[in-house]
């Protein structure tokens, strides 16, 4: 699945792939659950126990809530997809017993979006063979890249307690970074101070924050960050956060020219996963933005603020 935003033809047929494996209404909420969804955007379909709260209007309002994400997201999808690729539980009380769901019904729709998913696959693997066939380096970017995009979908399926999954994102970035030759090292303590790890870039030291967490960074862990990037010579930092930063403290610490950290969220990594632009690359542009534009959160193909 090549694109940075989900889309739309297979959004739609995971609905009708939904809709026709699932029929209780607190089994939708639990699909969504799995995949990773927040708790805030679980709450627009809380009240599912409502006559008025349909299934369809369920499928719907949560895939608003998704596209509302920086990262439009693009985790949460996957995972979903991932699961509906695998499917194989037909409960047999709405299938058999009380004929609810339409086995045939749910098998065309499994299959059908088994279908969209290979057509698009297969274009973006004649696309990755094209830009492969040369050395054997690419070949094996694309096969890291992939691997990494995996764990990238299990992390976000929320089966891993919130604790560990922490750590295994900071060791995920640790081997996004490595995949790019780029020195990087894993968390530590410094005398007191909790640091996620270092980044070593065009001659420069980067501390490293990394929040896995169901809402945007807000003003206390960023700010507290800025404040270890000033604590060290020329610090500089760079905050990773999967569902992106509060727009306040971004503005503040731009106002307030505490401009040594840079910020990136799960839109710049799946972005990275998809092949459509490197970390090196990534890293380069927000440098750039900051010490050029004094932008220290934005876009890293339009180069564009996100707030």
């Amino acid at each position: 699945m090549p694109n940075s935003t989900f889309p739309s033809d297979i959004r739609s047929c995971m609905k009708d792939c939904i809709l026709s494996v699932l029929w209780a209404k607190k089994d939708i909420y639990q699909f969504f659950y799995d995949a990773g969804c927040s708790n805030d955007e679980l709450s627009v379909i809380e009240e599912f126990k409502k006559p008025e709260m349909a299934r369809g209007k369920m499928v719907d309002l949560i895939f608003d809530q998704l596209l509302k994400r920086q990262d439009s997201g693009l985790g949460q999808y996957r995972a979903m997809l991932k699961s509906l690729l695998d499917w194989s539980h037909f409960d047999e009380y709405y299938f058999d017993k009380i004929n609810k769901l339409d086995r045939n019904v749910a098998n065309r729709n499994l299959e059908h979006l088994r279908q969209l998913v290979e057509i698009r696959d297969q274009k973006h693997r004649d696309n990755v063979k094209r830009r492969t066939s040369g050395p054997s380096d690419k070949l094996s970017r694309y096969n890291s890249l992939e691997e990494l995009r995996s764990i990238f979908i299990e992390l976000h399926e929320g089966k891993i307690k919130a604790q560990q999954r922490g750590y295994e994102f900071e060791k995920f970035l640790k081997r996004l970074a490595e995949l790019e030759n780029l020195q990087v090292t894993g968390s530590f303590r410094n005398k007191g101070e909790q640091i996620d790890g270092a980044l070593k870039y065009d001659g420069e030291n980067y501390i490293i924050e990394a929040k896995w967490q169901e809402k945007r960074a807000s003003t206390e862990p960023l700010y507290a960050f800025a404040s270890k990037v000033e604590g060290k010579m020329y610090g500089r930092g760079l905050f990773v956060s999967v569902a992106g930063f509060s727009p306040e403290p971004v503005k503040m610490l731009i106002s307030g020219k505490a401009m040594k950290t840079i910020l990136m969220d799960g839109e710049d990594i799946q972005l990275i996963l998809e092949d459509q632009i490197t970390l090196s690359k990534v890293l380069e542009k927000k440098i750039a933005s900051a010490q050029i534009k004094g932008h220290i959160y934005v876009h890293p193909i339009t180069e564009q603020p996100k707030v």
